[in-house]
């Protein structure tokens, strides 16, 4: 069987890996060895860091409801369990964007879970 040397598919794999690791600092972006471990690395921080961003946005957002509920004398977790009871089904991002841009429609929604 002959030998190949895969000359033009190296070359062209390289040249995806540079530019993918174009504007890294120092070798990560200039030999092919060190970008593609950089490459991997950099993918590998985007996997785990878009499940991440999710598990922090939920903070955000259960940290902007009891702000604005203990501005109407109730905390979070009283908040969510009479919303439960009122069967009022609002996920945790509309009631933060209540809480945080119309605060009056956000008193009315746990005017209506305090009398459940």
């Amino acid at each position: 069987m002959a030998r190949v040397k895969r000359g033009p598919t190296n070359y062209r794999r390289h040249k995806k890996v540079l530019k993918f690791t174009k504007g890294q600092y120092g070798t990560k972006s200039k030999l092919f060895r060190r970008a593609n471990e950089a490459m991997l690395k950099s993918l590998w921080y985007a996997f785990r860091d878009r499940r991440n961003r999710k598990r922090d946005l939920r903070r955000l957002w259960i940290a902007r409801i009891n702000a604005g509920a203990r501005l109407n004398g109730v905390t979070y977790s009283q908040l969510i369990h009479s919303m439960r009871k009122a069967n009022i089904t609002i996920n945790r991002k509309m009631m933060a964007d209540l809480a945080v841009r119309d605060p009056k429609a956000f008193s009315a929604v746990i005017a209506k879970a305090k009398t459940a």
